[in-house]
């Protein structure tokens, strides 16, 4: 059975999956191919499926390195503070809030996509991520003069504000570049770069501060942030779109009341188990509130003429499936990137250089599992692409709890390489997928909705997998064979790390204790890889229902805007 969305522009009607439609009053055709149909939007008279660019398929190397440099500064930063936390303690003080250096730049990148997908439907991508890139620059400047950790913490928002600009929209502008056959190609690399940056943020972060001085650590983003911003004003051309009838309205009441629910609740699953316990009166508030706004969200956005967070995204299935898949795989990938170094580390025994390639092979196997997952949903579809990179993830999360007692560091990394194909497997088809459904004035939004389900996944999976693993620490180690063990996870591996800290059967027992906590956590984000499945399953229609835009770049025609469709099949 063919799916239809049937909603390509804002404001037309139509049925979902399964159904037929007409979309702003021009019949659609449908062309089956890979698996997903392709539906041809006309050219004229639905300014909604505005042209993709008119970049020329020359000028597009310049963009894409620019995208790519972009990419980069929103990646490493999340990685790079890390390893120079001591001496910034050292130099500003702050040990009890250092945690919002990382928690403040997560929550602003976060609850700003979907503001800024919406202004780039609106106003176009390029002024936005001019906008994003400048932020951030400035952002670094500040960071690099703060005075004390107050002052640091509030730039490193300023920072996570052009951070969510550079998210969103470089994912956007990707899609608008490449049609359906080559964005495999352009996805693929921005996933290398991700993970590259994820790797080497904490090498470059240690030697900057080891070496010379941690506000180097911020500095190093001007030259990067200049020479990306350089080429986006230089070589990034958006096509001319009609004017539109009335003045574009921005929902500033929607986007506050995004804004101020995503900060309250991010703020109770980031802070919730850590500076205040689960059922005390800051988490219960915090989450009474956000649960408050979040309804007062809803009333606001349904009265909005353009609101930030249309209805439609939930409306349409493909859409929705995608969200809610993505925003499982963010809960799942807690486990890898967060438990497994201190799996490494406390039982294991390696060192955190050591512990982190163990994680790091997994960026290996990623980026190839992602660029040659076309060869794949091109025969099967982008459904049944995903439903098998999730189901071997699935397979694999189960195995970790079968490792051997302590084991070998080959064995996680193993697995590690094996999920890392797997999720590639599974996530690029899906967001190739999805911002195909769309046309070039919805593809913004729908990429930021997507964006922003996955971070919020991983918040809600580091607050719950973090409750999780102490939990199940704290009642292997009542019956330890010394008394005063720390419960809490972070304490017990920093006291693994002094060799005179406990007795050998002590020490032991305690690391058995680690082992079966990051094993109950590991089986969690099996949890979240079948609930994955679960929402393509039930939700996702059989086949995407493909949107061919009515113009796209084509080598042959030396210009992007030759007239032309293309089909999934393709």
């Amino acid at each position: 059975m063919s799916g239809t969305d049937g909603r390509s522009g804002a404001g037309s009607g139509g049925t979902d999956a399964g159904g037929s439609g007409r979309d702003g009053g021009d019949s659609a055709r449908t062309a089956r191919g890979s698996g997903d149909s392709a539906r041809t939007a006309r050219g004229g008279g639905d300014a909604a499926a505005a042209p993709p660019g008119v970049t020329t398929p020359r000028g597009r190397r310049p963009v894409v390195a620019a995208l790519m440099l972009g990419m980069a500064l929103a990646a490493i930063d999340g990685t790079i503070v890390s390893t120079a936390v001591p001496q910034i303690v050292g130099d500003l003080g702050g040990l009890t809030v250092f945690s919002w250096l990382f928690s403040g730049y997560l929550l602003a990148v976060t609850v700003t996509l979907p503001l800024y997908g919406k202004l780039s439907d609106t106003f176009g991508r390029k002024p936005v991520l001019v906008a994003g890139i400048i932020l951030f620059l400035v952002g670094s400047v500040l960071c690099a003069a703060a005075w004390n950790m107050a002052a640091l913490i509030a730039f490193r928002i300023v920072q996570g504000l052009g951070g969510g600009a550079l998210q969103g929209t470089v994912q956007t502008i990707a899609a608008d570049l490449y049609p359906l056959k080559e964005r495999p190609r352009i996805q693929a690399k921005l996933s290398t770069v991700w993970a590259t940056s994820a790797v080497a943020g904490p090498v470059v972060g240690g030697l900057l501060a080891g070496y010379a001085d941690w506000r180097w650590i911020f500095l190093i983003n001007l030259p990067v942030g200049a020479v990306a911003l350089w080429l986006v004003v230089r070589h990034l051309h958006e096509p001319s779109r009609p004017r539109p009838a009335a003045r574009p309205r921005v929902d500033w009441a929607g986007a506050l009341a995004v804004f101020a629910t995503g900060s309250l609740l991010l703020t109770a699953l980031v802070q919730g188990g850590v500076a205040w316990p689960w059922l005390s009166a800051p988490s219960l508030g915090l989450l009474g509130a956000s649960a408050v706004l979040a309804a007062l969200t809803v009333v606001i956005e349904r009265r909005a003429a353009e609101p930030i967070i249309p209805g439609w995204v939930w409306r349409r299935r493909t859409i929705a499936s995608v969200n809610l898949a993505l925003g499982a795989m963010g809960l799942l990938m807690v486990a890898p990137t967060v438990f497994l170094p201190t799996y490494a580390q406390s039982v294991l025994g390696l060192g955190p250089i050591a512990a982190g390639f163990v994680l790091s092979v997994m960026t290996l196997s990623w980026p190839v599992s992602a660029a040659l997952s076309d060869r794949v949903y091109n025969r099967i579809g982008f459904r049944r692409t995903a439903m098998i990179g999730m189901s071997a993830a699935l397979l694999i999360l189960l195995a970790f709890p079968l490792l051997p007692y302590p084991g070998e560091p080959w064995h996680p990394a193993l697995l590690m390489l094996l999920l890392g194909a797997a999720l590639g497997l599974f996530q690029l088809p899906l967001i190739v997928g999805v911002q195909s459904t769309v046309g070039w004035a919805e593809r913004g939004t729908t990429t930021a909705s997507v964006l922003f389900c996955r971070q919020v996944g991983q918040s809600i999976g580091a607050a719950l997998f973090g409750a999780v693993a102490n939990g199940v620490l704290a009642a292997r180690l009542l019956d330890a064979p010394v008394d005063g063990l720390p419960g809490d996870l972070d304490a017990v591996t920093r006291a693994l790390e002094d060799p005179g800290a406990f007795s050998a059967a002590a020490t032991d027992h305690v690391r058995r204790a680690v082992d079966a906590a990051v094993d109950y956590v590991y089986i969690g984000a099996a949890g979240a890889a079948a609930l994955a499945l679960l929402a393509l399953i039930t939700l996702a229609p059989r086949r995407f229902p493909i949107i061919t835009e009515p113009t796209e770049p084509t080598e042959a025609a030396g210009t992007a805007g030759a007239p032309g469709r293309q089909d999934a099949a393709s």
